[in-house]
């Protein structure tokens, strides 16, 4: 088989590409007139497609170098084969598109949504006058990825099998359930990065930068994971202390803090679960847990839906994916807590009253909350000094009175009436 170059490709400017995208977007919308936006073996390098609506649209083999695509809607759209080199692609929502053999070396995907997205290798050909087969490729080879920012992105469920991604920057993406069979990850940056149920098999990661990611039943068979930077890495492996290495079973230090609430402090005692590895717990929503002492505690994913932690302190706990919806955490300390995609839906982050002339308000500054949802939470006079809110949701969050001097807001999703009061990044 024959590896060739494609040489003829239309040339569309970009007045002629905006009016196939309006007809796109006629047809998406239900309009008359609408028509499918074909740009298959099409040069659209450099143009500008930002915030369009091309969902299902045909990029087979195109040359889209440098092309702008940010905050754009690319679902189950085809960039088979196609050339994406240093493209814009920040923000954009690719679900379940196919980028099989696509050229992504120095693209910026940050922040884009690819979930079930297909980026395994892939090639294009056809027959020659004689019946040969022949490959079309551009000017690289199909699958590379090198050096391509996908920070932040949503990569869950995605398959990237054979892919080449040296050097990529995975850094606090979503890539629960992804496969990456026979990947080429090497030196690339998985800081943060949430890898639970990731099929690593036989991938190259020397070199990879591991530290703090989410490595829960993540398959590494026949990996290589030659200098590898794994510190702070979350596996099965116990993070600290566990319940079942306590002298008193955890439910009875839970119900005697219980008491110890109920009876403002003459009967039973506070819990003390300081750096404790409490995700086989799974559950402790609607519990009686005020003023829990629990700061570098491992809360990963656990069910603390409607919880009273009101004044608790929770410094540096790990809440990662946690489920907090409706919990009363008024006063706590989340000072430096990992809460990055926790779900904070009508939480209670307002201030306590300590007594009638005093409130203590709820601490998250240096949180990390990068793509927490805050939808409908009460943030009322909150430190969010230095927070990282980056893709969180903050909508109907009520903000009266919080300090969110140098908080990260890039890409959140804020309230209406307060967008242009709070600053845009750190």
């Amino acid at each position: 088989m024959q590896t060739v170059r494609r040489t003829s490709f239309a040339k569309l400017s970009q007045k002629e590409l905006s009016a196939a995208v309006a007809r796109h977007e006629m047809l998406y919308s239900g309009r008359m007139g609408g028509a499918r936006a074909v740009f298959a073996f099409c040069d659209l390098s450099g143009l500008d497609l930002s915030g369009r609506n091309l969902a299902d649209a045909d990029f087979t083999g195109a040359i889209l170098e440098e092309a702008n695509f940010a905050g754009s809607r690319l679902d189950s759209a085809s960039f088979f084969a196609c050339d994406l080199r240093r493209a814009n692609l920040a923000g954009a929502s690719i679900r379940r598109g196919d980028l099989r053999g696509a050229c992504l070396r120095g693209a910026n995907l940050i922040g884009a949504d690819l979930y079930e997205a297909d980026l395994r290798e892939g090639t294009i050909a056809e027959k020659d006058k004689y019946g040969n087969l022949r490959v079309l490729q551009h000017d690289v080879g199909p699958s590379e990825m090198g050096s391509a920012m996908l920070n932040s992105a949503n990569l869950e469920r995605a398959k990237m099998g054979g892919a080449v991604a040296i050097q990529a920057d995975f850094t606090d993406a979503m890539m629960k359930g992804c496969r990456l069979v026979r990947a080429n990850l090497r030196q690339a940056s998985f800081a943060g990065a949430n890898l639970e149920g990731a099929d690593l098999s036989s991938c190259d990661l020397s070199g990879c930068d591991l530290s703090n990611a989410v490595l829960i039943g993540a398959r590494l068979t026949m990996a290589q994971t030659q200098g590898c930077d794994m510190t702070g890495a979350l596996t099965e492996q116990a993070s600290g202390p566990v319940p079942a290495e306590l002298a008193t079973p955890i439910e009875d230090l839970l119900a005697s803090h219980a008491r110890w609430v109920e009876t403002d402090g003459r009967d039973g005692r506070p819990a003390d679960l300081s750096r404790m590895d409490l995700r086989k717990l799974g559950s402790l929503s609607h519990r009686l847990l005020t003023a829990l002492i629990a700061p570098g505690a491992n809360l990963y994913g656990l069910d603390l839906e409607g919880a009273l932690l009101q004044g608790s302190n929770l410094q540096d706990a790990d809440l990662r994916s946690a489920k907090l919806t409706g919990a009363d955490l008024r006063g706590a300390n989340l000072c430096g807590a990992k809460l990055n995609r926790a779900d904070l839906r009508d939480a209670k982050l307002g201030p306590l009253m300590i007594s009638d002339a005093r409130l203590l308000p709820a601490r998250l500054d240096q949180a990390e909350a990068r793509y927490a949802d805050f939808r409908g939470a009460d943030l009322r006079r909150a430190n969010l000094t230095g927070t990282d809110f980056a893709y969180a949701n903050l909508g109907d969050a009520d903000l009266r009175g919080a300090n969110s001097a140098d908080a990260d807001l890039t890409g959140a999703k804020l309230p209406r009436e307060r967008a242009q009061a709070l600053p845009a990044s750190a």
